[in-house]
């Protein structure tokens, strides 16, 4: 005999399990509803920075005054305007470049230890090391017109001809307006991802940063943008160039001063208490990688 399709036991049975799968696929739906879908998680990679290495040639070598002890250092039409610090003996000056004669030199009051040095606007910025507070000064006067305030330590100074550009020993680049002196930006100098410390001196050169390593015979290179290290310039044995008196005839502490011709493209370097100053051009040595 054979089976016969028996459709009223059969259907009720089809119809539970579609009824079934259409409760599970409601209960997947409600349970994802408006949830944003996890996004895949891939490795982040650093990406690698090419280091320029620079070495350097001495173009020129001119009288340094062996009791300046530089602090901020800066060229403009035609002269070198350096602030010297320690206590008692700080300064403002204006210096010709070829004689290293100081034509013009005003004393900072003896409490101070003056220190970075900038010119905006035909004004020139002085720093002071622990004070906090800085000067203002007519550039044709040296008539001291105004004197501002600023948070932790006072090391290098220059501008960007919209802000004024501060260190603090740190490696930090603090951004301050130039005429109500409100930070605008602070910027993290970094190699790699190493942060670079003890920012001193400081150029702005085409720019960028350039930045005296306190204690070293190093210059940073920085990129303004992301504070990040694009350069090294060893200026290693920059004392033992023939046109400096050998043996020395006094002590000489640290490189620290840079100075930029705009206009002839020179870079001027020198010290504290260096009896020379040096116009140098960079050598290029190697192209080093870092992450």
């Amino acid at each position: 005999m054979k089976h016969r399709w028996n459709g009223a036991r059969i259907m009720p049975a089809l119809l539970s399990l579609v009824m079934l799968g259409i409760s599970l696929a409601c209960a997947r739906s409600e349970a994802t509803h408006g949830a944003v879908p996890a996004p895949t998680q891939t490795p982040s990679v650093p990406v690698p920075i090419r280091v320029q290495q620079f070495g350097y040639e001495v173009v020129n070598s001119y009288p340094h005054d062996p009791d300046a002890f530089t602090q901020g250092l800066l060229f403009y039409d035609g002269y070198l305007y350096e602030s010297t610090g320690l206590e008692g003996r700080s300064s403002l000056r204006k210096v010709d470049v070829t004689t290293g004669e100081v034509l013009r030199r005003i004393p900072v009051d003896s409490q101070y230890f003056a220190e970075g040095l900038a010119l905006f606007e035909g004004r020139l910025f002085q720093l002071t090391w622990l004070s906090r507070q800085g000067f203002v000064y007519g550039l044709d006067t040296f008539q001291m017109e105004q004197t501002f305030n600023y948070r932790g330590e006072g090391w290098g100074l220059t501008t960007d001809g919209r802000s004024l550009i501060m260190s603090d020993g740190s490696n930090q680049l603090r951004y301050l307006d130039p005429r109500n002196f409100d930070p605008r930006q602070e910027i993290q100098v970094v190699d790699g991802e190493r942060p670079v410390n003890m920012l001193n001196e400081l150029e702005y050169v085409d720019g960028q940063i350039y930045a005296n390593i306190w204690q070293s015979d190093r210059v940073a290179i920085i990129q303004p943008e992301t504070g990040k290290v694009v350069a090294w310039i060893n200026l290693a044995g920059l004392l033992a160039s023939p046109t400096v008196q050998r043996p020395l005839q006094r002590p000489v502490d640290v490189l620290n001063g840079i100075a930029y011709d705009a206009v002839g493209k020179r870079l001027f370097v020198t010290g504290k208490l260096w009896p020379r100053l040096f116009e140098i051009r960079l050598v290029s040595r190697r192209v080093t990688v870092t992450r």
